[in-house]
């Protein structure tokens, strides 16, 4: 339960943490591609895919819908309302789409079910965050959602070496919810 709780926490943080930093372009010539929001979001997806290959889809969703209803409540109070709006509707559609994709991939490859989970999840949350809070405020919103996505999938092949460290720490479970005999070795 305390990995769960630690979920739960850690995702409400990034998403927080996102939320705010999306308000603010780096500086100089990135300000028209990037945001500092761009390099903490991903982390959500590195949560989510730990907690399902730990606990399975079930848990990762109780983590995402969690560590979402904690988010929304302090992104009103931190972040601008339509970035709040923005970033739950975008949040739950692309990770409990990365929770559904991760599962499916769950006994592939190490790297492919995160990584592919979190492209997909990605693209979702990028198209559905820019277009809902930045269409019609006259900001760079296509820009900044090419740059976002950009980072994003950096950000995922990034997340892969601590997904993999992490790993040998978090006993996986198989698609049925039982624990793999690869954990039951390690």
């Amino acid at each position: 339960m305390k990995a769960i709780i630690a979920g739960i926490l850690a995702m409400a943080a990034t998403v927080v943490a996102s939320n705010i930093l999306v308000e603010y372009p780096l500086p100089g010539v990135l300000a028209n591609w990037l945001t500092f929001g761009a390099f903490t979001y991903p982390v959500a997806f590195l949560v989510t895919d730990l907690t399902n290959r730990a606990r399975g889809a079930r848990a990762a969703r109780f983590v995402v819908l969690s560590g979402f209803a904690i988010a929304v409540v302090l992104s009103l109070l931190f972040a601008d309302a339509r970035i709040a709006m923005a970033s739950g509707t975008a949040f739950l559609v692309a990770q409990l789409m990365d929770v559904t994709v991760f599962d499916r991939l769950r006994q592939a490859s190490w790297w492919k079910a995160p990584l592919v989970s979190s492209t997909i999840g990605s693209m979702l949350d990028t198209a559905l965050f820019f277009s809902i809070a930045f269409v019609g405020t006259g900001l760079p919103w296509h820009t900044w959602a090419l740059g976002d996505f950009s980072a994003k999938m950096i950000m995922a092949m990034t997340c892969l070496a601590p997904f993999r460290l992490l790993m040998s720490v978090v006993r996986p479970v198989r698609r049925d919810g039982g624990v793999s005999a690869q954990s039951a070795r390690a």
